[in-house]
């Protein structure tokens, strides 16, 4: 393919609003285009890679016996109103009338229309299992469009989606997408972690994320530095070392300045420790008052608490509600002497605690020396704390580390949750009428583009792998006026493209150091050079991460450059 014919509008400066460095280099090297917020046009070079992406998922899914379909995007409201979905799932979900005001929505995910099409489709258990895939465009209303592809409103997935008959059936899909997955972000180059995940609006109990390492990542990973242990923060636990045990003391009131609010703050006032203090937050859980109670030097993980308490919603009680729900005083709300019903929950950090200092719903009061059991007692005691750097690994091999990741896939046993909602049966063994069970697994295929770049690329541009690159070769001509520089480059990129190369010619007018320097930005793994020697059939090769490069004849072309790429992996 010649240069001069493929749309390529490069920048010289980066544009000012790209903090991402792959949303940089793409604005940079003419593949991608905003045409409005979270919205972008995929120019030639990006939807090359695009296509060479999505070719190899769909090499993986086919391999394992998924079948590939396709849904509309443009979804009827009352698919969502069936599961519930359309008023959970927030305002992100674009909302929308026809003409005759209907009430539509532009899918962000296909659970709602999966179950729909297989209902009354997949009405018997000799018809599963059935995994089905799509790759389409998602649409998502986010608040803060950024980083380019990473967080868009518009954005390429693959969704693919497994009917089973029984809980066997789902794991064992489960098991071979999950691996289809981790060859798909292989193949792809890519360094990646798989770890426990919460479900979310997907709903379901076994979720797990793939995460793509990288510093712009919105996600903290939590891992192990000697097994494989991964999870995100949100799911993160880790080993709690005990609390030290005392004789227990008499309950007593104790003083404090209405102005000391913080947990820092009081253990500053009091001279104790801030391990020594049980730090109340209050919720509400569903419109129900929720008290979680945690040692003063962790924090609550709502996410946890939200899965523990099997709520919707679950928000921080205002000042206003502590005072008029929960009949307390922000600041110095406690466990002791509740006035009004309120369920408590108590993380694990406290479940030992001697003698510690909490608040007694009086302004400017604590107690000191409380004790569990014997001066309140919790609904239950659970794992509802954040996880910090440094603790020890849940299976107790390492210590816990934190990383970035951009979430690149996620896979969920979603169990019956559509299923039963939406009317979706079969009838089994027995003869007797059972929900279907069902998997959804997803891959954010325009997210790969950015993560790959995040991955690599070094000061001068993009790196493609050799496997995605938009195109494999870059034939750089030197001068185009000269007839044999022209002609040798023509035959170099017929032999190539007859080998099952893809060729881009540079075949433009311009100057020597901006070609090299716009090939370098591009990215193509393998640059061939075309210059003076170009009578006597000599060229240079030279491999994109590489500094220096080698003459060649125009006959040994082939065999260098497999020499080169052996010798680079």
């Amino acid at each position: 393919m010649k240069q001069s014919r493929v749309l390529i509008p490069t920048l010289k400066e980066t544009p000012s609003d790209a903090e991402a460095i792959s949303h940089q280099l793409m604005l940079r090297a003419g593949f991608i285009r905003p045409v409005s917020a979270g919205m972008y046009a995929y120019l030639p070079l990006a939807y090359r890679v695009l296509r060479n992406i999505e070719q190899i998922a769909r090499e993986e899914l086919d391999k394992i016996g998924s079948v590939e379909m396709l849904a509309p995007a443009v979804l009827p409201a009352e698919m969502w109103q069936e599961s519930g979905r359309y008023d959970t799932y927030g305002q992100n979900l674009f909302k929308f009338k026809d003409r005759h005001q209907r009430d539509f929505i532009l899918g962000p995910t296909h659970e709602e229309t999966m179950t729909y099409l297989i209902r009354n489709v997949l009405n018997s258990y000799k018809k599963m299992p059935q995994v089905l895939y799509q790759i389409q465009p998602k649409y998502r209303d986010e608040n803060r469009p950024r980083y380019g592809l990473l967080r868009g409103r518009e954005f390429i997935m693959l969704d693919a989606y497994s009917f089973t008959a029984n809980n066997d059936d789902l794991d064992t899909a489960f098991d071979y997408l999950e691996q289809a997955f981790r060859n798909i972000f292989e193949r792809n180059d890519l360094n990646y972690r798989a770890i426990l995940a919460d479900s979310g609006e997907m709903g379901g109990n076994g979720s797990k994320e793939f995460h793509a390492i990288a510093p712009v990542g919105e996600d903290t990973i939590v891992y192990s530095d000697v097994s494989d242990y991964a999870a995100n923060l949100e799911m993160a636990t880790s080993i709690l070392q005990p609390n030290p045990q005392h004789e227990l003391a008499p309950l007593k009131e104790i003083n404090v300045s209405p102005s000391v609010k913080k947990v820092k703050d009081l253990a500053a006032d009091l001279k104790i420790k801030v391990q020594e203090i049980i730090k109340c937050v209050a919720y509400m859980a569903d419109d129900e008052p929720v008290l979680a109670l945690i040692r003063g030097d962790f924090d609550i993980n709502e996410v946890k608490l939200k899965n523990f308490l099997h709520v919707v919603e679950l928000t921080p009680a205002t000042d206003e509600q502590v005072e008029q729900i929960f009949q307390s005083v922000p600041g110095f709300i406690g466990p002791l002497n509740q006035k009004v019903a309120v369920k408590m929950i108590g993380d694990l950090s406290i479940q030992n605690l001697t003698n510690a200092v909490t608040g007694a719903n009086q302004r400017g009061i604590h107690y000191q020396n409380v004790n569990p059991k014997r001066d309140y007692q919790v609904l239950d005691y659970a794992d509802i704390r954040t996880v910090k750097e440094g603790e020890l690994s849940p299976d107790n091999k390492g210590i816990l580390h934190f990383t970035r990741g951009i979430e690149i896939g996620h896979i969920f046993k979603l169990g019956t949750k559509y299923s039963e909602s939406m009317g979706a049966h079969f009838l089994d063994e027995n003869g007797k009428q059972q929900p279907v069970i069902m998997g959804s697994y997803g891959i954010g295929i325009s997210r790969l583009l950015s993560a790959i770049v995040e991955q690599h690329h070094d000061e001068r541009g993009m790196v493609w792998p050799w496997q995605i690159a938009p195109y494999q070769v870059h034939v750089v001509v030197m001068n185009v006026k000269k007839v044999e520089q022209l002609t040798l480059a023509e035959e170099i990129e017929a032999n190539l493209t007859a080998q099952g190369l893809s060729v881009l010619v540079d075949d433009r007018k311009e100057r020597p150091g901006v070609k090299f320097a716009e090939s370098d930005l591009i990215g193509i793994p393998v640059r061939i050079t075309v210059g003076k020697k170009a009578a006597d059939q000599i060229v240079e090769i030279k491999l994109r991460q590489q500094e220096d490069s080698v003459e060649v004849a125009q006959s040994d072309i082939s065999e260098t450059i497999k020499i080169l790429l052996q010798n680079n992996d």
